[in-house]
């Protein structure tokens, strides 16, 4: 007889509204196994700035996918994809429920509804948009990506170079968006065997204007805990470069320009706060068209929603307790 269906938990919401602590929440109450969602903690070194979990509460709610590779090296949604899926692998082993938490939807997209084939490289469309991003800077680029393609420009951050230059690739090559190639369907997830039922819990900020200001809050309070000294710890690497994919993440880039006497202080500080805010934005356009038929949502005021949180749980796993 084929395998009952399994519950795969899947928390996610802007960056700043409280999913890793109500992830924790829920590993209190539930044998849930915690798997990060999350593009920048997946990076050695990169904990003060990723909001990290401390080394005290990894030790009690352990997280994979968490510190997975070192700075140096590159990260996508295909390695992703193979990541998570043995960790969901190794939690079913263990009897565990795995929970995915984390607000980069691109990785949970291509893990839950699947990666689309898109058109190949070409070498003289990609040499001609990195010749413009040489002479003008990537914001440039992603003004004529804007041009072109506005709704996918408004996901992607000006400076998020190897994004920019795929999405104005696929456009200048089949004249289509790339949104076009991204699958419209939910398709079933396997995993050894099980087909995962997947519930997803989006926290979704009740004041906009609230959550832009904690997050100006909360870039304040990582500049006092060593925000600064840990960019400068990364800088000592020798293979680390200002443009390496770890060193693009919303604050960490800010500060690396700031060490480069790019930005004064303040000016580091207002663009990484504002780049934090863009990127909130951007999560919560994405939230706003991924799932809306089947996804819970959740409300989120000044406290994280915990009971609310807990009676979805309950109602996702309750065939399997």
């Amino acid at each position: 007889m084929p395998l009952r269906p399994h519950p795969l938990l899947v928390i996610t919401g802007p960056t700043g509204v409280g999913k890793t602590a109500l992830a924790m929440h829920l590993a209190d109450q539930f044998p849930v196994s915690l798997i990060s969602a999350d593009s920048v903690m997946v990076y050695q070194g990169l904990n003060i700035g990723s909001a990290k979990p401390t080394d005290t509460e990894l030790a009690r709610y352990p997280h994979a996918l968490v510190d997975l590779v070192e700075p140096e090296h590159a990260y996508d949604a295909g390695q992703f994809v193979t990541d998570a899926k043995a960790a969901i692998a190794g939690a079913l082993s263990r009897g565990q429920i795995p929970c995915l938490v984390g607000g980069t939807i691109l990785y949970l997209k291509a893990l839950l509804d699947g990666l689309d084939q898109l058109p190949g490289a070409d070498p003289d469309v990609r040499r001609r948009i990195r010749e413009k991003a040489d002479s003008e800077g990537w914001p440039a680029v992603h003004a004529e990506l804007s041009a072109l393609d506005p709704g996918v420009a408004d996901l992607i951050h000006p400076n998020h170079s190897s994004r920019i230059e795929r999405a104005l690739e696929v456009m200048l090559l089949t004249g289509e968006s790339i949104r076009s190639h991204w699958t419209g369907e939910k398709r079933e997830l396997v995993i050894d065997g099980r087909v995962m039922d997947i519930s997803v819990l989006s926290l979704l900020p009740v004041d906009r204007t609230r959550l832009k200001e904690r997050l100006d809050a909360r870039f304040d309070d990582m500049l006092n805990a060593g925000l600064v000294e840990e960019v400068m710890a990364l800088r000592a690497r020798p293979k680390l470069q200002c443009d390496s994919p770890s060193m693009r993440s919303v604050g960490y880039r800010q500060v690396w320009q700031y060490l480069d006497h790019q930005l004064d202080e303040a000016g580091m500080r207002t663009a990484a706060q504002a780049a934090t805010r863009q990127l909130a934005k951007r999560q919560l356009t994405w939230l706003r068209s991924w799932r809306v038929d089947s996804a819970t949502a959740i409300d989120v005021a000044e406290e994280v929603p915990v009971a609310e949180a807990m009676q979805w749980a309950r109602e996702s796993v309750k065939h399997v307790l």
